[in-house]
């Protein structure tokens, strides 16, 4: 014996287990599991099995699913079944799901039926899953509809987004939607055609899939936050499991607290929506929620514009034919109070001529007599005013012939000035070299000065 083999076997007489004779392989120990589990769970009978979808892939057409039970999520020690459901099964199954509008997603509790299958390779049990309890699932997704709608009328969520103000007229529309999809098209085509300046925003969101409850939610408050009048949410219709988003929580109390009225046109045909009970209001198709968008519009463009403008027309019209009328009669009264003026004008001026005429020669016969008797005034004045201005400027011309300059040369004065010719009265400034022109009545002489006091 090997010492390897020695040990081993001294490990298990040790333990107390001495090997018997029949040691089983792999396979053969594999083969009676199998066959345990074919006599405790025959293949035939089928085994119905309930559980909270953990995980789910749908790849090349099989559906791969773990399975736990609903009281024990979270726990790490928790049992895992692994459900397979093949190609041939799962394409009918999921074609019967749309059609009941029912997405089986992670946290779906679900009734599954099928049976126990050994794969030896992988030393795994799995569930080979043959069908599912449609109805019970239906009536699940109404239970949750129903306990969230009672959830959210107890909080008074309901009718918070029904209490919002809404403008008579909401031009500035934010549009939670997936932009290029039929019910975006619908909507806004709605305004487009409608000839008034609406501007929308559009709010990207994913409207199906197991990520849109959270898009739509965060789209619609991001919505709410802006500067519009008015948030609408659409969707261009589809399968129950296509609109199961719009009976989500999230999006729910994302309408019910948003800041702005909130109008919902998804296009479901059906019963309406979570989303439809908590908005504002509710329109089945977008193409219907737009109309109602012009028809508030052109109610206002009515009511407040095209209305009072033809009233106004209308009074207008009247007003300008009585004022033509009265015009008219004043044009009548003046031309008539007119003509009156100038004729009497007309004849008073006639009078006055007349008059004016008539005392003409008289006054210019006064106004003569009256100058001539003025001429014979002035005359003598004028005489007397001549002969004492000549007196006096005789007297002026001897007084000023008596400070002739020449005069006082002639008398032995003399002019002393320097050689620009400026008249010197004092000796103050004077200096050696400066040249001095001295005028007497006959002649001039230049000296230059010499020394502080002398001259030459």
């Amino acid at each position: 014996m090997s010492p390897a083999a020695s040990k081993g076997r001294r490990s298990s007489v040790a333990a107390g287990l001495e090997p018997d004779a029949d040691v089983l392989s792999i396979a053969q120990l594999y083969a009676r599991i199998d066959r345990a589990l074919v006599n405790e769970l025959p293949p035939r009978v089928p085994i119905w099995v309930r559980g909270e979808v953990q995980t789910l892939s749908d790849r090349t057409g099989h559906c791969y699913i773990d399975l736990v039970d609903p009281d024990q999520v979270g726990d790490r020690q928790a049992p895992v079944l692994k459900v397979r459901c093949w190609r041939q099964t799962w394409g009918p199954l999921r074609a019967q799901l749309e059609r009941a509008g029912l997405d089986l997603a992670p946290g779906t509790v679900v009734h599954l039926v099928g049976r126990v299958e050994f794969y030896r390779a992988r030393a795994e049990i799995n569930f080979v899953m043959a069908g599912l309890d449609v109805t019970a699932l239906l009536g699940r997704m109404a239970a949750e509809k129903a306990e969230l709608i009672e959830r959210l009328r107890s909080e008074g969520m309901l009718e918070a987004n029904r209490s919002r103000p809404l403008p008579p007229v909401a031009l500035r529309v934010a549009l939670v939607a997936s932009p290029e999809t039929e019910g975006y098209r619908d909507f806004v085509g709605q305004l487009s055609a409608s000839g008034y300046s609406f501007h929308v925003e559009v709010a990207r969101a994913l409207v199906q899939g197991a990520d849109a409850p959270v898009s739509l939610a965060r789209a619609i408050r991001r919505a709410g936050e802006s500067d519009c009048d008015l948030v609408v949410v659409v969707r261009g219709g589809g399968s129950k499991g296509d609109l199961v988003a719009f009976d989500s929580e999230p999006v729910a109390r994302a309408i019910a607290k948003s800041p702005l009225a909130v109008w919902t046109g998804i296009g479901h045909t059906g019963d309406e929506s979570v989303a439809d009970i908590v908005a504002n209001r509710s329109f089945v198709t977008p193409t219907e929620c737009g109309h109602e968008l012009v028809v508030r519009a052109d109610a206002w463009w009515q009511r407040f514009v095209a209305g009072p403008a033809g009233a106004l027309s209308h009074h207008a019209a009247g007003r300008i034919e009585a004022a033509d009328r009265h015009l008219s009669a004043c044009r009548g009264r003046l031309s008539g109070t007119a003509r009156q003026q100038v004729g009497w004008h007309h004849e008073r001026l006639a009078g006055r001529v007349a008059a004016l005429l008539r005392g003409a020669p008289a006054a210019l016969g006064a106004r003569a007599a009256a100058l001539e008797a003025a001429a014979g005034r002035i005359s003598p004045a004028a005489l007397r005013a001549l002969g004492a201005a000549e007196a006096r400027a005789a007297t002026w011309r001897r007084l000023l012939g008596a400070f002739d300059v020449d005069r006082q040369l002639e008398r032995g004065y003399t002019l002393t000035m320097d050689q620009d010719g400026k008249i010197l009265r004092s000796g103050n400034g004077l200096s050696d070299g400066d040249v001095l022109v001295t005028r007497f009545a006959d002649t001039t002489a230049r000296s230059v000065v010499e020394g502080a006091g002398g001259a030459r």
